[in-house]
């Protein structure tokens, strides 16, 4: 299907039959090929059994049923809202299914190579750890330059080096990702960014003592509560543990951010990138 949408004073061609994904696939049978964080357990697949019926033709059953087991924040791909850092009783942590998403969003692709924390003059709550790699608010501020305000609804990020091991890779103490600055989440904040696509595991350092000061930082809920007020950001999403092939360059796309209507502060996600052609421009 080829699409023209209009945006602003310009616009673009998109042909929906040629999209990307983002979504690393979650290999249920095999907890290797698995991406993982925080040594959670693996995503698992069982087949069920009830009343004589076992779901798995393989073993004499009329169907395959699978029952799934799965931690979404870190088993692969996922988009979380607020909830995540906020309290379930509170009216404003909306939850996945009740995410007002327009079916296809502006969003620019930037790739990043982190750079060591004591080289950058950003700030971080715990204090930075002399190991820490981060994206910070200079290599932010220089890559979103080319991009105006309203082609900035989305955006996502791809950090170097960008290998497919990060398909299968274990997040932990002696493999610990890189993450975001105090100041390099103010600017997607003042850029106007609501929804943001990331490679790695998480906004905030690995062990960061509980703080999510970057998840906070976004969604505007004061650091250290868990209750969002009338100034939080509550339709904004997070989606981490994306991977972005090497094949997708840098540029500007529209995005489908694909979730299930699932009740939960977060639920597995598959991001369709659908590159943009610019075919009019009525300012000029």
């Amino acid at each position: 299907m080829q699409l023209t949408i209009a945006l602003a004073q310009q616009q673009y061609h998109i042909n929906t039959d040629f999209g990307h994904s983002l979504a690393i696939a979650v290999d249920f049978h095999h907890s290797k090929n698995q991406p993982n964080h925080f040594n959670a357990s693996p995503a698992l697949a069982s087949p069920m059994q009830a009343a004589g019926f076992i779901g798995d033709t393989e073993q004499g059953g009329s169907c395959n049923v699978n029952e799934l087991t799965l931690n979404p924040h870190c088993n692969g791909t996922h988009t979380e809202t607020i909830a995540h850092i906020c309290d379930n009783s509170n009216a404003l942590a909306i939850s996945i299914s009740a995410l007002e998403l327009p079916p296809l969003m502006p969003c620019p692709l930037i790739s990043i190579t982190p750079v060591a924390a004591t080289d950058c003059e950003d700030q971080y709550s715990p204090s930075f750890l002399p190991q820490d790699k981060v994206i910070d608010r200079a290599q932010l501020e220089k890559q979103l330059v080319p991009y105006l305000e309203q082609q900035l609804q989305c955006l996502a990020v791809r950090t170097l080096p960008n290998n497919n091991d990060k398909c299968q890779a274990h997040y932990n103490e002696s493999n610990q990702p890189p993450f975001f600055t105090r100041d390099a989440v103010l600017l997607l904040n003042e850029r106007g960014i609501e929804h943001l696509i990331l490679d790695i595991p998480s906004l905030d350092r690995l062990n960061d003592e509980g703080l999510l000061t970057c998840h906070h930082l976004f969604w505007q809920v004061m650091e250290g509560s868990h209750q969002p007020s009338p100034n939080s950001l509550i339709n904004k999403t997070i989606t981490e543990m994306a991977y972005i092939d090497n094949t997708i360059i840098d540029g500007f796309y529209f995005i489908s951010l694909q979730t299930p209507a699932f009740i939960n502060d977060a639920a597995p996600s598959r991001p369709m990138l659908y590159q943009a052609k610019l075919i009019a421009d009525t300012a000029s």
